[in-house]
């Protein structure tokens, strides 16, 4: 599975929006320029994430976005599905229900398909953004 720079940026920009929005909403373009993000990409991945419920916006001067939720509940893979979709790194028909596949009941390596996309589901919802930003602090202490 390869994620697309969509799931990437959009990942780096919740990040820093975790960091610096505990005390007022933060603009696009002070995470633009953290982050090297081109301000109208992130202008549409932070659309997508405000249809997801993962951010809010707000209007005017002093606006920009915070996040909708605590941290600890906002989970990688909320963050991916909501920019990149779905995350199964391998489809058969067998998984897709359209009409399915004639071999399904025979095929050993959907099991392997079936094992793959488990773990992938299984490494991006037990990451929460709370861990993230921790481990963000911790690299940045270790500049210093």
């Amino acid at each position: 599975m390869k994620l697309s720079t969509k799931g990437r940026y959009g990942l780096r920009a919740m990040i820093d929006l975790a960091i610096y929005s505990e005390t007022e909403p933060v603009s696009i373009q002070s995470i633009a320029v953290r982050q090297n993000i081109s301000e109208r990409y992130l202008e549409q991945l932070m659309a997508k994430l405000k249809k997801a419920g993962l951010v809010t916006s707000t209007r005017g001067a002093g606006g920009g976005y915070r996040l909708a939720k605590e941290t600890g509940d906002i989970s990688v893979g909320d963050i991916l599905r909501a920019l990149e979709g779905d995350l199964r790194a391998v489809t058969c028909g067998a998984q897709e229900g359209e009409g399915g596949c004639e071999k399904a009941d025979l095929c050993v390596s959907r099991y392997v398909w079936q094992r793959i996309n488990a773990s992938i589901t299984n490494a991006v919802d037990t990451m929460y953004l709370d861990q993230l930003v921790g481990k963000s602090k911790e690299i940045e202490k270790g500049k210093e």
